[in-house]
């Protein structure tokens, strides 16, 4: 009786989650534009969205801003956490610390400084603003992501390489880069999903006609939502399911 109830409970939870999901997806292959009845199944929307040049645009700059800011952010976050691993504790913990700030503060929070930082520097609001941007918020998620792998090597493996007499750097290339490379790629994944899904930090700190589908869509919304919407998000979900599936594979088949 207890492991119906377990799996009871999992299913309601889970369905409470994904079915707006599953809604969405099935409805962007309703020929009308109605979210409230069925008429016919169709591709219209998908082609129209294809069609589109200006959720086209938004897409682009998105996907553009998230590569960017996902390869610089992995790269600070990753070289960041190894730094942060070879402190002592008291110095660590107070790093940790400063590094929890972004992820717990408010998004909110987060827009507005960066949005007042980049006025009082004169830095113009555009694409360069919404990547530093990106980069400043997905970076702590990076070093969370990494530390765990960190604390998890040896301590000896970086010492019996210096003691075969490799350099620093290729001590940090060919062994400590190498043993964390799963988590890694667990946070340059996180950091392109929270990249993709941002919507207030992108609305703070982007320019005039530099839009995003976050912002595309809230837009949108003042005059109804277009059912390519639908189209465009059902295929966002997919893309990210399979990124998720393939980093699982990876990481079962590197244990």
């Amino acid at each position: 009786m207890t492991k119906f109830w377990k799996r009871t409970y999992l299913t309601v939870i889970y369905a409470f989650l994904y079915a707006p999901i599953v809604v969405l997806i099935v409805f962007s292959f309703n020929e009308g534009k109605t979210r409230g009845s069925w008429d016919n199944f169709s591709l219209i929307w998908y082609q129209l969205l294809i069609e589109d040049a200006e959720i086209l645009s938004a897409v682009k700059n998105t996907f553009f801003v998230a590569a960017v800011s996902t390869v610089v952010s992995t790269i600070i976050g990753s070289l960041g956490a190894i730094g942060i691993s070879q402190y002592r504790k008291n110095l660590r913990n107070a790093l940790l610390a400063v590094n929890q700030i972004p992820v717990m503060n408010p998004d909110i929070v987060i827009a507005v400084g960066l949005m007042v930082l980049y006025r009082s520097l004169g830095l113009d609001f555009g694409r360069l603003s919404l990547i530093l941007s990106h980069i400043a918020f997905t970076v702590p998620y990076v070093v969370l992501s990494v530390l765990p792998k960190l604390k998890q090597m040896p301590q000896t493996l970086p010492e019996a390489a210096m003691d075969l007499g490799a350099t620093p750097a290729q001590i940090l290339w060919k062994v400590i880069i190498p043993y964390i490379k799963p988590g890694i790629f667990s946070g340059a994944l996180m950091a392109f999903t929270l990249s993709v899904d941002d919507f207030v930090v992108s609305f703070f700190t982007t320019g005039h006609g530099v839009e995003t589908i976050s912002t595309l869509v809230f837009s949108m919304a003042r005059r109804g939502i277009n059912p390519e919407i639908n189209a465009l998000s059902a295929l966002i979900f997919g893309t990210m399911l399979l990124l998720m599936l393939i980093m699982n594979l990876r990481t079962k088949s590197a244990e």
